[in-house]
């Protein structure tokens, strides 16, 4: 019988020196949350007089303000490109390399894909629920910041949508890795996919403020699981079986993508070709 922990263990090792690699560059981190606090007042400020003025909306003034800083405290979470390491192995055909390494090379570069989806993450969002739930409160600005989930059970639910992010998360960088290897160039991939996630993760406009026509296409595609179901968990917008529906859609598409991801790499590497000395 294998041992499965010893096979684990160089991708642990992997994300480990990954994500200790990543956690040294607090200064961006830094100048990121500023940007990101800035961002958030405004879009603040902007749904506030939206709501104020709009007879019906489909979700409270509250759930919106929750929405946007959990949603600026996750933004480095989501999966705007591929792993720059990779696109320039492709460009200088080092990427040949990784054929040769005695391991699972999607599993080698889904776990590089994971230490960078909660490192960098975990520098920005740590200052930015201090600042939103802690701080703006604490100098009468309650309205205005974050508040505490909706309630025990949706803060349980919370958490285990956010490990679901993660893994998604993962997978979309993951795919947008193999995809530069078959196209030759990060760039178009990384063109591609990051309007993508910001649309229709909610990271721009939470998805519930979309035409009521385009509610079932943003309900079932990938990009939701991202940021706008776990956001709207938080804030009770979603509860009972729609929240738990919420958490069966992010499984199903982490799957379905690693899956997708495995295959085209087993097509893309069966066919790479190094030429040169």
């Amino acid at each position: 019988m294998p041992d499965v922990s010893a096979a684990l263990r160089p991708y642990g090792a992997v994300f480990r020196a990954r994500f200790q690699l990543l956690l040294q560059y607090r200064a961006a981190a830094l100048a990121g949350f500023g940007t990101q606090c800035w961002w958030g007042a405004i879009k603040v400020m902007v749904f506030a007089a939206f709501f104020r003025s709009a007879a019906t909306t489909p979700m409270t003034l509250r759930q919106a303000i929750d929405y946007v800083w959990l949603g600026q405290a996750l933004l480095t979470l989501l999966p705007w490109s591929g792993d720059p390491e990779i696109g320039r192995m492709v460009r200088s055909g080092d990427v040949a390399y990784e054929r040769l390494r005695p391991l699972d090379t999607y599993a080698f570069w889904y776990a590089r894909a994971m230490a960078r989806r909660t490192a960098t993450p975990l520098l920005r969002a740590i200052p930015m629920v201090v600042t939103a739930g802690v701080l703006l409160p604490v100098f009468g600005a309650a309205e205005w910041g974050l508040s505490a989930p909706a309630g025990m059970g949706a803060a349980a639910l919370f958490m285990v949508s956010l490990v679901l992010v993660i893994a998604l998360s993962s997978a979309v960088s993951t795919l947008g890795d193999v995809l530069t290897v078959a196209t030759l160039s990060d760039r178009g991939v990384n063109t591609l996919i990051g309007p993508l996630v910001i649309v229709f993760s909610g990271s721009l406009i939470p998805l519930p403020l979309f035409p009521e026509w385009l509610q079932p296409l943003l309900r079932f595609q990938p990009f939701a699981g991202l940021l706008d179901i776990p956001l709207r968990i938080y804030s009770g917008h979603l509860v009972g079986l729609s929240a738990l529906e919420g958490l069966a859609r992010q499984a199903v598409w982490v799957v379905l993508l690693i899956m997708l991801g495995r295959a085209f790499m087993a097509r893309g590497m069966a066919r790479l070709q190094a030429q040169g000395g």
